[in-house]
């Protein structure tokens, strides 16, 4: 009941000059437009106001020319109306300087550093290339560092070639070393044998190979062949029907982990998650090698393994870590394909309701690895899982490796922005509404998002220090963008990832917290400089936790115009 007081008390408080602000209001109306301009005169102009976007993006025909021959201004712009968000991941066609600033202005958000490959020398001088790119424009860029994860595979056949396995054959695999033949070949992973049972199947080589357990015995596995395909040397194995009693974290990816939390990465992402301890298992290594006096990085897990949605696995995992990756590519091979749309969507609405962030990935846009254009149902795919609410996309071969990884982050910069003009993509979002948890900080950014609208506001802004405010607000997929203001660079560079949330680092010196006044004013100089408001009388609405820095103890919600809390005389 006090909550509920309480909220009330302060919609009818933040939504009062708003409400005199409407053009039917006759002081307001007394007052031109001209006599608002002068009052703002000397503080509006100071600020480099990126142009906003008015409307989806022109249209471009195919090819590299007409694709990416746009104006500057235009990229800066586009990128900070866009709610859904962009992952490239870097690699040897995007490694300059050069190139990073393109993908960047494209609409890249945060960059993937693969540590499947490269050597750490190579990661280190990618990070400072994309801080350097942060620092030339101003705005955070977040970096999330990829484990490999375990790798299984086969041993090596005496033929060079490998083997032709035929349909209905028997085929061994044991832990004997010595070269395959046509009747066997080693497998060596002891943890796939004695998880395997009767009726089991093993994919090799991505799929290509298909076979079903009919036999065990001590170290080995009979197995009869259901698609036919030739097995080489050291392809891989997948166990979809079979958890392993295996850590997700080989001792390469424990010394990568270490590496990426001495060079101060944002994200980390942990692949082969088969259940929630996991997850327990990364968080507490990252807690006994991180550095001391610096912010924890988030850690997202990669969904690739049938066994995330036995029972509450899901629900478990997703609680557990900060953000999720549907990482379509192994979860592709090991389930079917009929399935993996359905459990993309099933992913995402998870996240959704519990407030984390999460990534679609994999073949997104491969066709145009060696295209300048996207087939059109890769557009459609793209498409789909903005529409499913996802907080960001990614592209994996297309930018590391491919011919035009420019035109790729493009093409999806304009597959989002053509989203998310159509009236179909606010409903489908809307048809999706997250619980509330019952706090003061839930209902402060549910009033936030209905003042928004309400008023029809440019932007809502939140101050935040571990970000927990945005999150919130993010969860809710208002309808204008969330600006948070964040003391901390770390926190900056996680949110950046979150849908809708464009942070703006400010110096915890600069802001005055016990001046709720001064802040509102940062609140509306920062949203200038972001270019998220059109004109002086556009208005913000505002939130904040007092005492500032408690985290999630967002307790205030105003409304402001743009042009500064001392255009309306009242006392704040």
């Amino acid at each position: 009941m006090k909550i509920q007081v309480a909220v009330t008390f302060l919609l009818s408080f933040a939504l009062a000059p708003a409400l005199a602000f409407t053009p039917g209001n006759a002081k307001i109306q007394s007052q031109s437009t001209t006599s608002l301009e002068m009052s703002t005169k000397s503080y509006w102009p100071v600020y480099n106001a990126r142009q906003p976007v008015n409307g989806s993006p022109p249209g471009y025909g195919s090819g590299f020319e007409s694709a990416v021959s746009y104006d500057t201004g235009y990229k800066q712009s586009a990128r900070f109306r866009k709610k859904t968000k962009q992952l490239a991941t870097l690699g040897p066609a995007s490694s300059s300087f050069e190139m990073i600033e393109k993908l960047f202005l494209a609409g890249a958000d945060v960059f993937r550093l693969n540590f499947s490959h490269g050597e750490h020398a190579q990661k280190q001088e990618l990070l400072d290339i994309i801080r350097a790119v942060e620092a030339k424009h101003d705005h955070p860029i977040g970096v999330l560092g990829d484990l490999q994860g375990p790798k299984l595979r086969v041993g090596t056949f005496a033929n060079p070639e490998g083997e032709m396995l035929q349909p209905g054959q028997t085929f061994r695999f044991d832990l004997d070393p010595t070269p395959g033949n046509n009747q066997r070949v080693m497998l060596p992973h002891p943890e796939i044998i004695e998880a395997s049972k009767v009726g089991h199947n093993l994919l090799i080589d991505d799929g290509k190979v298909k076979v079903t357990v009919i036999g065990t015995g001590p170290g080995y596995l009979e197995c009869v062949v259901d698609v036919p395909g030739k097995i080489k040397d050291k392809k891989g194995v997948n166990t979809p029907d079979s958890v392993l009693e295996i850590s997700a974290l080989t001792p390469k990816d424990r010394a990568d982990l270490e590496f990426m939390l001495n060079m101060g990465v944002d994200w980390v992402a942990l692949s082969f998650v088969q259940r929630p301890e996991d997850i327990m298992e990364i968080n507490r290594l990252i807690l006994e090698h991180m550095p001391h006096a610096t912010i924890r990085p988030n850690v997202m897990a990669k969904i690739e393994k049938p066994s995330c949605f036995e029972g509450d696995s899901l629900q478990q995992i997703v609680n557990l870590c900060d953000g999720i990756m549907v990482a379509r590519g192994d979860l592709g091979v090991e389930c079917l394909p009929e399935d993996v749309p359905i459990l993309q969507k099933m992913i995402v609405d998870e996240c959704r309701a519990q407030g984390k962030p999460v990534v679609v990935a994999t073949q997104m846009l491969e066709s145009m690895i060696e295209s300048p254009t996207p087939t059109r149902a890769e557009a459609s795919d793209v498409a789909t899982a903005i529409y499913d609410g996802a907080d960001a996309i990614m592209l994996s071969a297309e930018s590391a490796a491919g011919s035009f990884p420019e035109e790729s982050v493009f093409m999806q910069q304009r597959i989002i922005n053509r989203v998310e003009s159509d009236p179909h993509y606010k409903k489908y979002l809307q048809a999706f509404d997250p619980e509330n948890d019952g706090t003061a900080a839930a209902a402060i950014i549910l009033a936030a998002k209905q003042i928004a609208r309400t008023v029809n506001a440019k932007c809502i802004v939140t101050f935040t220090v571990g970000g927990s405010t945005a999150k919130r607000a993010s969860k809710k997929r208002p309808d204008v963008p969330i600006m948070a203001v964040c003391p901390l660079k770390e926190s900056a560079r996680q949110l950046v990832l979150s849908w809708g949330v464009y942070p703006e680092f400010s110096d915890a010196a600069s802001i005055d917290t016990d001046n709720f006044r001064s802040m509102l004013a940062d609140a509306c100089k920062m949203a200038i400089k972001k270019g998220l408001v059109d004109s002086p009388s556009d208005l913000l609405v505002v939130t904040a936790g007092f005492p500032f820095g408690t985290p999630g103890a967002a307790n205030i919600v105003r409304v402001v115009p743009a042009a500064g809390p001392t255009v309306w005389d009242s006392d704040l």
